[in-house]
């Protein structure tokens, strides 16, 4: 309960600063706009599916003191590549590599019980969260960058957020089996993340 309680309030803190700062910037409609286009854009099913994993990863993976630590990796990374992004770098076959992202995340929630090494996991995790930025980035609209930015890393943070709280009540109410459901779950992410590559 206590690791519960501190990841909430690491991501209230954060998210008090990014909703100040979009308040003190957002007077003009373009400003509401662009923080409500951002705050939508990373509802798509494979950004959420992502997120969501992300968060559940880190509550079930990373040592009890260190869940932030994915949160903050994909977030960095995402926001770093959405400058990218903006100015026009891409990669090719983006679109299908973003929804094999999600497999990437479920082969990750699959492998929990080898205990690999958490700066792999992390590493992998910012390596799909460029893809996403890349996306976010492309799709930055005509009225600005910045309160789009504070729109998806809001709604970014807030699914990170209800993926480690899911993983952290899994580990606190089935320890013994919260392996072969998080694999049971990587599976069927993986399976989602296939399916939505193929429909692309």
């Amino acid at each position: 309960m206590r690791i519960l309680s501190h990841t909430s309030l690491r991501i209230a803190a954060l998210l008090a600063l990014l909703a100040s700062a979009g308040a003190a910037q957002a007077h003009t409609g373009h400003g509401t706009s662009s923080l409500f286009e951002g705050l939508a854009h990373p509802l798509g099913a494979d950004h959420l599916l992502a997120m969501l994993a992300v968060g559940l990863w880190s509550a079930t993976t990373l040592p009890a003191g260190r869940v932030w630590q994915g949160p903050a990796t994909f977030m960095l990374a995402l926001v770093a590549s959405a400058t990218l992004g903006m100015m026009g770098v891409t990669v090719p076959f983006l679109e299908q590599l973003i929804a094999l992202s999600v497999v990437l995340f479920g082969a990750l929630l699959v492998a929990g019980r080898l205990q690999l090494p958490a700066s792999l996991g992390l590493g992998l995790v910012a390596m799909a969260a460029s893809l996403h930025g890349l996306a976010h980035g492309a799709e930055t609209p005509a009225s600005g960058f910045a309160m789009y930015a504070i729109g998806f890393l809001v709604t970014t943070a807030l699914l990170h957020g209800t993926g480690a709280a899911a993983g952290l009540g899994l580990r606190r109410t089935l320890a013994r089996q919260s392996t072969w459901v998080l694999a049971a779950t990587g599976s069927l992410l993986g399976g989602a993340g296939l399916y939505l590559a193929a429909a692309l």
